[in-house]
């Protein structure tokens, strides 16, 4: 099945709301409007409400059925303002919480922490930072995890994998490593795919020696004890993780050398230049990136996002919302 056919069928009649923070952009209300069409979800726009009515009137969306939240405007404001400094701990004060609540950002994300929206999808026009800061200063990471991280879904065809960290963590230790290979086996379940996951790195079973070999090494066995009946093996070179041949060669016995499907770079910078390898070279779909380890759903887009993306990007949320 189609991996977005497989998200709808499971949030299906869950009747999720989803916060789209830029809701003054056609890409979004475009995403929208099919979003509410198709009765897959509840999408709630944020933004001057005269502004985005224009817009949609220029571009033909129906909006009758959508909810258009102005925090200029909004009845509860003084509410949001006080569980937001309640929640910041002293680190804010109440007019400063005033004034970082008429952000678009910052006022979604505090609709999802206090329950009146299960997830958010920004950064068509903001940038990662922009959609990030305000989720860890206010939903925060989920109990166990100690930092987020971002994967991209690789698809083509039939054939389903999961790269990650390639947005967020630029030099993960072994122990944020060891994390985000279990966030990213969790998550792959979510997308129809079984996990198996290859510790990434230059060297094979010790092959080579060197700290970022060691590292990998370190995370692994910290992950096994995060997950122990997670399938899970490393330090793999990227062939002998995805190739059966050359895994029964360099690491015969493991399970996942030459099976594997979730694949987890030992840093930001070979995470980042490899989907993009697959995306251009191998003509692979890389949906996302999707951030892993936060307690509620927030999804950072690309500023250069089509409709298509924001639309799959708030399915893929209101799924993890589950």
């Amino acid at each position: 099945m189609d991996l977005f056919d497989s998200l709808k069928s499971k949030i299906d009649g869950k009747n999720l709301t989803i916060v789209l923070p830029e809701g003054e952009d056609p890409r979004i209300l475009g995403a929208a409007t099919r979003l509410v069409k198709e009765n897959i979800l509840k999408p709630i726009l944020i933004g001057d409400e005269t502004e985005i009515k224009k817009i949609a009137e220029e571009k033909s969306f129906d909006l009758a059925d959508i909810q258009i939240l102005d925090p200029k405007h909004y009845a509860d404001f003084e509410i949001m303002v006080e569980k937001f400094v309640e929640r910041r701990k002293g680190k804010n004060t109440k007019e400063q919480a005033e004034t970082m609540l008429l952000d678009n950002n910052y006022f979604g994300t505090m609709l999802v922490y206090m329950g009146l929206a299960d997830g958010m999808v920004s950064g068509a026009i903001h940038s990662t930072g922009d959609t990030v800061r305000p989720a860890l200063q206010i939903v925060k990471t989920a109990p166990g995890n100690s930092r987020i991280s971002g994967s991209f879904i690789m698809q083509k065809g039939d054939e389903r994998y999961m790269f990650a960290d390639c947005a967020i963590n630029i030099n993960p230790n072994a122990q944020e490593l060891a994390e985000i290979a279990v966030q990213t086996a969790h998550d792959a379940k979510l997308f129809d795919i079984d996990p198996k996951v290859a510790m990434l790195s230059f060297s094979t079973k010790g092959s080579a020696k060197s700290d970022d070999v060691t590292k990998v090494v370190e995370a692994t066995k910290i992950a096994h004890e995060l997950a122990p009946d997670l399938p899970l093996d490393g330090e793999l070179q990227f062939d002998a993780a995805f190739v059966p041949s050359v895994g029964a060669q360099k690491a015969p016995g493991s399970k996942v050398a030459g099976h594997a499907n979730v694949f987890v770079f030992p840093e930001l910078q070979s995470a980042n230049i490899g989907y993009k390898i697959a995306q251009r070279f191998g003509g692979f779909e890389a949906i996302g990136p999707i951030l892993q380890g936060l307690a509620k759903p927030i999804s950072d887009l690309s500023r250069g996002c089509n409709e298509e993306d924001v639309y799959k990007s708030a399915i893929l949320t209101a799924a993890l919302a589950l």
